[in-house]
């Protein structure tokens, strides 16, 4: 560890213990709060935040006050009141959450660092369905869609989850959970236009059959206009549906099931480059991709007892992708299961699953393509997790392994140690250290892409070539956090996360030897072989600051503050290319959000909210400050009228570099919206 590193990490761990003993002076000042049970996520107050109950953690119910774990928690009213239309526009409003708009139907996201297209390093998860694609190693995030309105809550875990959710959860977590059919009852119809959310439409209606019974149809469909492009060539334009449906049953006290789907098809405005061996040349297509998809997932949990259940899971995802370059075509299986039971002063959790996942890669063109073409990717897993009572309600031990194998990979081992010290009921301080890895992908095992450079010395075209590795190694992470949450009297609640990450095996370009002359593919041409290796290691470091306040019964502020520091270079005796300071350039060191929320006469709601992000190096991206303005009127319990401005502060500004054509500009976005409910 750096001398700067020690100095970043002994200052927040200062900044961390201060606080712990200003709120421990304060204990008297906070009342002890009962947990959450059926109360409506969107009339939390201040002193209910921490009894939240979340599953993310450790795949059971759990309060945050309870949880060792860097966790945030966007609720409903979170997401209502930021205007947000999208998943990822709602993953703004977390700490440590890096979200960059690229173009109208694509983003960088990444946690702690690590942001790309394809969020290589976190395991996003819908309803406990994972979304995350052995095929790139990533999440597709334009596809990763739902009503709003019908989202419960998103849990967003900073750090490894990978004890728990197995490989690839490596940076983070994100679980979007939807609500139960039995709080969707009744019809909801809504809609809405403006300037680059050209038109958006949905409708959801929910019903039962008795009193045990519930279930809920919806569909939903917009159309997106391109975002702002210097030269003109607006190529990025959006169009989608979706529909879905979802089923809860209770049978009698014990049994729970439910059965749930969804499906897509969208047209996507894409820019992609590609290559060609004959004719040797690169050029860049503009054009649609086609993609849909279609889910269907069954859950059945049984409650035996206080503190013991089981549940199992299992769900088919199928996903078409047909993008200018290549296709895939896929279909995942994936099964689960998981069991709870008490044992004195003790909690046990243990589970296994398996996860299958048949891809067939389509070459459109010569210079990307597969070997093999067809594969099947498998995941098997189990874990085994004690929370063992070290002081009765005051000080807990959490530990466990998970065991893992793959079709790419041998067995692997993912440990997890995390203390929770709960001196009163409304603050929590804990500390942890894990261990993750992200296993290799079709992308690094499998793929072929072909650049042409040019004629050569000889006269003969000159190609660079990324080979497949069939030796590419999983990547893997040793995590140390600590961490402190407060609620300080009734109006102020404090999260505090610090954190110290060590990688090694990091995905890297190598050379893979001298220029050589290849004739197959024709025509005879140079070649600069390269491939996809483990040459790097990288060190991160930092924290976040997500405090909120209500200082009057109408006016809640809440916001964030989010450092990282990162260090990223070539292992010893690697042959990794020096792209070390690309990566640490492409996510920014600072991020702040604050927002204020009020709440007028009239059924009036007013929502602001600034947000900063400091400048990627990188990818020559600037500093941008930007912020957006919700106003909701309720003349009734049926109506809901709501005007959203999004990025208001400039015509457009730039969040991150992806596309071959350059920049593209994040527009100003003004749209209304109109909401009505009906039983």
């Amino acid at each position: 560890m750096t001398t700067s590193s020690k100095a970043h990490l002994l200052w927040l761990a200062a900044v961390l213990l201060l606080v712990l003993q200003v709120g421990v002076s304060r204990d008297a000042m906070a009342a002890d709060q009962p947990g959450q049970t059926d109360q409506s996520l969107k009339n939390l107050s201040l002193s209910e935040l921490g009894n939240i109950q979340v599953t993310t953690v450790s795949k059971e119910p759990e309060v945050v006050w309870k949880t060792p774990a860097a966790i945030f928690v966007i609720t409903q009213q979170d997401i209502q009141r930021s205007g947000a239309t999208s998943i990822p526009e709602a993953l703004r409003l977390a700490p440590g959450v890096e979200v960059a708009r690229i173009s109208s139907d694509e983003w960088s996201i990444g946690i702690r660092g690590f942001g790309s297209r394809l969020s290589r390093s976190v395991l996003v998860l819908m309803d406990g369905r994972i979304v995350y694609s052995p095929f790139t190693a990533g999440v597709y995030w334009e596809v990763q869609d739902y009503l709003m309105e019908d989202i419960d809550r998103i849990e967003v875990i900073r750090g490894p989850g990978g004890t728990i959710w197995g490989p690839n959860a490596v940076n983070g977590v994100i679980n979007i959970i939807t609500k139960s059919s039995k709080d969707t009852q009744g019809g909801l119809a809504s809609g809405g236009a403006g300037n680059v959310e050209q038109g958006f439409g949905e409708a959801r209606y929910g019903g039962s059959h008795g009193p045990d019974f519930t279930y809920r149809i919806y569909a939903k469909g917009f159309a997106r206009a391109p975002e702002f492009h210097a030269d003109g060539d607006n190529y990025d334009s959006w169009q989608a549906g979706q529909a879905g449906f979802r089923m809860d049953w209770n049978k009698g006290t014990r049994d729970t099931f439910t059965l749930s789907g969804d499906g897509y098809y969208q047209g996507a405005g894409q820019s992609a480059a590609a290559s060609t061996y004959n004719p040797p040349a690169n050029f860049i297509l503009d054009g649609t991709a086609h993609l849909s998809g279609a889910n269907v997932l069954w859950r059945w949990r049984r409650t035996l007892g206080e503190k013991k259940d089981f549940q199992f899971d299992a769900y088919y995802d199928q996903t078409s992708r047909h993008e200018l370059n290549f296709g895939d075509i896929r279909n995942n299986f994936d099964v689960d299961f998981i069991d709870r039971f008490p044992l004195p002063r003790q909690e046990i959790s243990w589970g296994a699953g398996a996860y299958i996942s048949h891809g067939h890669e389509i070459n459109i063109y010569s210079g990307l393509y597969f070997i093999p073409s067809i594969i099947t990717d498998q995941y098997y897993t189990a874990f085994i997790q004690d929370e063992i009572s070290l002081v009765n309600n005051k000080l807990s031990l959490v530990a466990g392994p998970r065991f893992q194998q793959t079709n790419y990979t041998g067995p692997l081992f993912e440990p997890s140690v995390r203390l929770l010290y709960t001196p009163s009921a409304t603050q929590t301080l804990w500390a942890g250290f894990t261990q993750a890895v992200r296993t290799p992908a079709d992308v690094e095992r499998n793929f072929y892409l072909s650049s042409y450079i040019g004629q050569g010395a000889n006269g003969l075209p000159f190609f660079a070539r990324f080979n497949a590795n069939k030796d590419f190694q999983s990547e893997r992470l040793n995590g140390y956090e600590l961490g402190y949450r407060r609620l300080i009297g009734p109006k102020f609640y404090l999260d505090i996360a610090t954190f110290f990450n060590q990688y090694r095996n990091l995905l890297s370009e190598d050379l893979a030897g001298p220029i050589f002359v290849e004739d197959n593919p024709p025509p005879t041409h140079d070649l600069l072989p390269a491939e996809f290796g483990n040459g790097l290691i990288a060190t991160t470091e930092g924290g976040e600051i997500a405090p909120q306040w209500q200082p009057k019964p109408f006016w809640r502020v809440s916001g964030s503050y989010s450092f990282l520091e990162m260090h990223v270079k070539s292992a010893p005796n690697s042959g990794a290319l020096p792209t070390g300071r690309s990566i640490e350039g492409s996510s920014p060191q600072h991020e702040f959000l604050i927002q204020n929320s009020f709440d007028l006469p009239k059924a009036i709601t007013a929502d602001f909210q600034v947000r900063y992000v400091s400048k990627l190096p990188a990818l020559q991206i600037p500093s941008y400050w930007t912020g957006n303005l919700s106003l909701g009127w309720s003349p009734n319990k049926q109506l809901l009228f709501s005007l959203v401005g999004q990025n208001l502060f400039q015509p457009y500004h730039y969040e991150y570099s992806y596309d071959p054509r350059g920049l593209v500009g994040i527009e100003r976005s003004i749209f209304a919206k109109v909401t009505w409910l009906w039983k």
